[in-house]
């Protein structure tokens, strides 16, 4: 939901960061997969109890996801930057909460599977829908310039962050906030499989 509003604030930042990354020789592709190595830093630390330095890896994690589109634009963006991009940070989403669950079985395992569930269900009406936007040859810039078509909903990545910040920082409130920010995940899933009929309903089918 704050995704599109945040980005006039962070891409500019990003972008000069990002400029000077690409001068030095390092491709975006190496800053995906250096982003997914600290996110996969962060889930064994919470796992194993250690949940501040979980809460950095975390922030560093996102920086990095920041920091390749950012690349990318300084030198020149493909379907495979594209394609690591959005499949890892799938992995990275789900191994969140699954740190949490190895951490704390008896009270977190039911909350972590109820927010996979509502990741799996968001995730799948962005993804089918951004399958048939190209099809179609449908385009936004609402979040950016992207590799795909970005369905915009209830909870995004600002929100999923910020609950992963949370929780990282007070891993006793998970349980709870899981919980509350599943129900929203299913709600922003049922909106976008509504928004997404209604797009596809009124625009043409491609030519055979």
């Amino acid at each position: 939901m704050f995704d599109a509003r945040l980005r006039p604030l962070i891409d500019p930042p990003l972008n000069v960061l990002g400029r000077k990354i690409a001068a030095a020789g390092i491709g975006a592709n190496s800053v995906t997969v250096l982003g997914f190595a600290f996110g996969v830093g962060a889930a064994l630390a919470i796992s194993s109890g250690a949940t501040l330095i979980g809460f950095l890896l975390i922030a560093l994690n996102r920086l990095a996801d920041g920091l390749d589109g950012a690349v990318a634009r300084a030198t020149h963006k493909t379907d495979l930057g594209g394609y690591l991009d959005i499949s890892l940070d799938f992995f990275f989403y789900g191994a969140i909460p699954l740190s949490f669950a190895f951490l704390d079985p008896e009270a977190n395992a039911l909350a972590a599977a109820a927010l996979l569930c509502s990741f799996y269900a968001n995730g799948s009406a962005f993804l089918a829908f951004a399958i048939m936007a190209e099809k179609r040859g449908l385009a936004t810039q609402s979040q950016g310039a992207k590799s795909l078509y970005y369905l915009s909903g209830l909870a995004e990545g600002t929100e999923t962050i910020a609950l992963f910040l949370l929780v990282a920082l007070r891993p006793d409130w998970f349980p709870v906030l899981a919980w509350a920010f599943a129900a929203i995940c299913f709600v922003s899933a049922g909106a976008r499989v509504l928004m997404g009929v209604s797009a596809l309903r009124h625009q043409p089918e491609p030519a055979e």
